[in-house]
């Protein structure tokens, strides 16, 4: 004989067509030792209980999640009820299974579902902003409740309500390669950032170094000219001017060192 009967509406403390009368089960769990006939008992109560935890997945769908895995994760929370539930305390499996399951779904949601670390502190917060939300809007004709409607149901202040009504959207990421809404012609997001302007980095090299420049001797300012914006070698530059090429080495080596350092020195 079954352990387990499906016939719940004999049972008129159990709100739902999905919660059958394992009680007797349960004792038989409570009184064998573990083994394989207790996990056995075990299952056949978690098979007899899939149907709530199906109809508790599905109150989370259409929320970014796929039904299967809703599913699974409902199961996960069914399985531990079954595992953890006590009887001698004597309170209904039914009364127990389902903060267990509903509680498992939502932590999924919270460790599993965010594109990006989020703080629990925000994710807590656009939880109490889309029930306030809900709950505020009683039909589609109603028009959306204001950050000050909300802080005032909630109890929240108005700038922890911005900060959920923030996170309502963020729940995940956009890639930089979708198409922007409306765009025709496989316009990007990415199409839309700019990038960095690398001569922005050169204008203030040469405007930093000028004052120094013009502190130099003649004779340097010429070598330098000469190598780096004539792009005359060394010893061509050390045949025009008379002068040796290690001396002309020497001396672009040293007004170098000192040009960055007096740079440096005004940077900081």
């Amino acid at each position: 004989m079954t352990a387990v009967q499906a016939h719940p509406r004999a049972h008129p403390k159990h709100a739902h067509d999905d919660a059958p009368d394992t009680s007797g089960a349960f004792r038989r769990i409570a009184e064998l030792p573990d083994g394989s006939q207790k996990e056995a008992l075990r299952e056949e109560v978690v098979r007899a209980w899939m149907p709530m935890a199906d109809r508790i997945a599905s109150q989370y769908r259409n929320r970014g999640e796929t039904p299967e895995d809703l599913r699974q994760v409902a199961m996960v929370g069914l399985v531990k009820a079954v595992k953890r539930y006590e009887p001698d305390r004597g309170s209904a499996f039914e009364s127990y299974a389902v903060p267990t399951v509903v509680g498992e779904v939502k932590r999924h949601f919270r460790d599993h579902m965010w594109g990006l670390h989020v703080p629990r502190r925000v994710q807590e917060l656009r939880n109490r902003v889309r029930t306030a939300v809900q709950e505020l809007t009683r039909s589609p004709d109603d028009r959306s409740p204001s950050v000050k409607d909300i802080a005032r149901h909630t109890g929240m202040a108005e700038e922890d309500v911005l900060v959920g009504m923030e996170a309502l959207e963020s729940f995940r990421t956009l890639s930089l390669d979708a198409a922007l809404r409306g765009a025709d012609d496989g316009y990007a997001l990415m199409d839309t950032l700019g990038s960095t302007e690398s001569s922005y980095e050169r204008v203030v090299q040469r405007e930093s170094l000028k004052p120094c420049l013009r502190r130099l001797p003649e004779r340097e300012r010429e070598i330098l000219y000469l190598r780096f914006f004539c792009d005359e070698t060394q010893s061509r530059i050390a045949d025009r001017l008379g002068i040796s090429q290690m001396h002309v080495s020497r001396l672009i080596s040293r007004t170098c060192a000192r040009l960055g350092e007096e740079v440096g020195a005004r940077a900081a």
